[in-house]
């Protein structure tokens, strides 16, 4: 089982949920062999360095044993052992900022309902 594909080995050993989404990693210049960017072609041999970039955090990899048949997280360690620096799992552990700033009542745009009720003063000034 010497020859495998680097896509199918991510696949395998659980770096992604798909081997599709590992094809588009590599070709996306985001699987590094050592530092050289990997097609998902590419051959993966016993010890090599393969870095992965999934969002802000870069997983560093290095080639146990290479397999092509998805195994289970418990024996992933046989094939692969994780050699990601902490700093980069620190970025998992970073809290999420949220999108949605909270604003003081009566500030920014109006409201339906204070819309509403502007629109009921002006008709009552119009009638004056």
């Amino acid at each position: 089982m010497a020859d495998v594909r680097i896509d199918k080995f991510l696949w395998a050993i659980r770096a992604f949920k798909t081997r599709t989404d590992a094809a588009e990693a590599c070709k996306g210049g985001k699987v590094k062999v050592g530092t050289v960017n990997a097609k998902p072609s590419r051959l993966v041999q016993p010890g090599d360095i393969l870095n992965v970039r999934k969002g802000a955090v870069t997983f560093v990899y290095k080639v146990i044993q290479p397999t092509e048949q998805r195994i289970g997280a418990k024996l992933v360690p046989n094939f692969a052992e994780n050699l990601t620096p902490e700093a980069e799992l620190e970025k998992l552990r970073a809290p999420v900022e949220t999108f949605f700033v909270t604003r003081d009542r009566g500030a920014g745009r109006p409201t339906k309902k204070d819309r509403r009720e502007i629109e009921q003063i002006w008709d009552a000034l119009e009638d004056l």
